[in-house]
């Protein structure tokens, strides 16, 4: 469904840019650059695609998990290289980003007929390095959009994946690298000295990043993946 909204706005942008009246240019020789630099700013949010072990109700009495998407930022450094057309570029974007992801458990208690709840929190401060090619649609006026596609590492720098467990107050651990797949689109507004950009970008882990534990909240886990829907305002000279 999101997939579908995002190739529909970016139709919607496409046929925008063929639409509009013939203006002056500003900052008409940033196609012919062979390299650009620049920086973001942007939001997040972050979850997890949860996998279960089999037999999770009769085994440890788990009715469901579900990952709520939690907000959160981050801050990085463009640099965009033009493969010999102004249409298709490389960008890379070494990212700082702020990340929490929640899990939240529902439990069969036998001796009740109220069940239990028990919410996990998973913190992150990652070093996100994505690599995507960029496809633009040909400038009109100061107007431009195009698609992203690539893929991402990213270190977490907070991971406590070889952290000692605490079996009187359990967490989850995640596996501190993860591996994730790209695809996003933006928009771009050109004025006399910079170029000014909005971008939407989703990434899904290709890693499970779940680190079994003997823990109540643990054992029920079979699989995690990473998954974040980034919203970035960038600015390129």
């Amino acid at each position: 469904m999101r997939l579908t909204v995002l190739i529909f706005l970016f139709t919607s942008m496409y046929s925008m840019t063929f639409a509009q009246k013939q203006k002056s240019e500003n900052y008409k020789r940033f196609d012919e650059k062979l390299i650009h630099f620049g920086f973001m700013l942007g939001a997040n949010t972050s979850s997890y695609a949860v996998f279960q072990v089999q037999d999770a109700y009769s085994k440890y009495g788990l009715k469901s998990i579900t990952s709520k998407a939690i907000p959160g930022g981050q801050v990085g450094i463009v640099t965009t290289l033009k493969l010999g057309t102004p249409v298709v570029r490389l960008r890379l974007l070494p990212t700082l980003s702020f990340q929490e992801r929640v899990l939240t458990y529902q439990f069969n208690d036998p001796d009740t007929i109220i069940d239990i709840f028990s919410e996990e929190r998973v913190n992150g401060t990652n070093i996100d390095i994505p690599l995507m090619f960029q496809f633009r649609t040909l400038r009109m006026n100061n107007f431009a959009s195009y698609v992203l596609l690539g893929a991402q590492f990213s270190l977490d720098l907070q991971s406590q994946e070889n952290s000692s467990q605490d079996f009187n107050d359990p967490f989850i651990k995640a596996k501190k690298n993860d591996y994730q797949a790209q695809l996003g689109m933006g928009v771009e507004f050109f004025a006399p000295y910079f170029k000014f950009g909005m971008e939407i970008k989703y990434s899904h882990g290709l890693r499970n990043v779940y680190v079994p534990e003997n823990t109540f909240i643990a054992q029920p886990l079979d699989r995690l993946y990473n998954r974040t829907w980034w919203f970035s305002i960038i600015f390129e000279g």
